[in-house]
């Protein structure tokens, strides 16, 4: 898997997380115990810090990147779907990023919050707990994530990553 230095920062990812081969990793990347990295996703942290906290997901194609200033900070038992683009924000325990999603700078997406497929939250969008944002530019409906999906989906990817870490191998 391509994990790269930039200067004195340096990728730290705990022994229980799972990087997939085909992830890069750049800069001051910091993953947390049992989360997860999948094929084709860019985590690169030039300008400030981006934290993965533990049991959190970056799937497929996903982009992670900070601005000067602005680390993107993803805590515990959080799933980033699939191509999503994240910069500069924060997302909450137990948050939901839906496949597609644009994450901008200075957004804050709250505890058990879900960001819907497609949705783009621009600069300074603060999504409150629970909460639902959808549509482009996102709108915000309070109170109507679904928890559970969200708590299902993150222990899901614990155990998918416990398994390719023991599992995966390149045959070809």
């Amino acid at each position: 898997m391509p994990i790269y230095a930039l200067g004195a920062l340096e990728p730290d990812i705990d022994p229980t997380a799972y990087v997939h081969p085909d992830a890069v990793l750049i800069g001051d990347v910091r993953l947390g115990p049992e989360s997860s990295v999948w094929p084709g996703a860019v985590l690169r942290a030039d300008d400030d810090a981006i934290i993965i906290g533990a049991r959190s997901n970056v799937q497929d194609g996903s982009v992670i990147h900070v601005s000067a200033g602005l680390p993107t900070v993803i805590h515990e038992d959080v799933l980033i779907g699939h191509l999503a683009h994240l910069e500069g924000c924060v997302v909450h325990r137990r948050g939901f990023i839906g496949n597609g999603a644009i994450v901008m700078n200075r957004v804050v997406v709250g505890e058990g919050a879900l960001v819907a497929a497609n949705t783009v939250l621009l600069n300074d969008t603060d999504v409150p707990a629970g909460a639902l944002a959808v549509g482009v530019p996102a709108t915000i409906r309070p109170g109507a994530a679904n928890a559970r999906l969200v708590s299902q989906g993150a222990d899901h990817y614990v155990l998918r990553g416990r398994r390719y870490r023991d599992d995966l191998r390149r045959i070809a």
